[in-house]
């Protein structure tokens, strides 16, 4: 038997044992034990989920492309953030959402990208992205990144200011934003999707 195909087989049998930290982990919390240990559960029961996720998106990659998959891949790997993020918002812990947004902005920057240059260094002498993506994304994190700033900086530099009306300024950013990201989608996914291509970023 291939050495690859045993090891997909062991990662399967892994993944299927570890399922019992699901309902484990259900029990310990309704049981009420303590966080630490629920945390601790919670946190092996999840990695079987993840690892079926990452190989169902990498399958729907193959079939759909890759600007597909890359977009299921980055919306299903932020999946925990947003749950997270969903559940304190209903229990008013808003302090928790900005910790967890921020530390994913932070992991995906720093952590995911820096990894990932550096792997693929110590394999490849020269690495190549695509233009397009490269300076889409960039306008749009430059984008993003200004439009957090700028109710961050009208609190600390006013004292005149509402709280309500800084409120409606956040909601107003965050609605700008949540429509750039879906103009940014249709623009790769749809109208011009052909200048992701590979073929087409190789002539430029």
């Amino acid at each position: 038997m291939p050495t690859a195909l045993k090891n997909i087989q062991t990662k399967n049998l892994i993944s299927i044992g570890l399922l019992v930290f699901v309902p484990i982990a259900i029990v310990a919390e309704k049981l009420e034990w303590d966080a630490l240990i629920v945390f601790g559960l919670s946190a092996v029961a999840i990695i079987p989920l993840a690892v079926w996720l990452s190989q169902a998106t990498e399958e729907i990659a193959v079939v759909l492309g890759p600007s597909i998959g890359g977009l299921l891949n980055a919306v299903f790997g932020n999946a925990t953030e947003l749950i997270i993020a969903l559940v304190a918002l209903k229990q008013g812990l808003v302090d928790i959402v900005k910790a967890s947004i921020t530390g994913t902005i932070i992991s995906n920057l720093l952590l995911v990208m820096g990894l990932s240059m550096l792997l693929g260094g110590l394999r490849y002498k020269e690495q190549t992205f695509q233009p397009m993506a490269a300076r889409v994304n960039g306008s749009t994190m430059t984008l993003a990144v200004t439009a957090i700033v700028l109710p961050a900086m009208v609190i600390t530099t006013s004292n005149v200011v509402e709280q309500s009306a800084i409120t409606k300024l956040s909601i107003f950013v965050a609605v700008i934003l949540i429509i750039v990201y879906g103009l940014t989608l249709l623009f790769s996914l749809k109208t011009h999707s052909y200048l992701y291509d590979v073929g087409v970023v190789e002539l430029e």
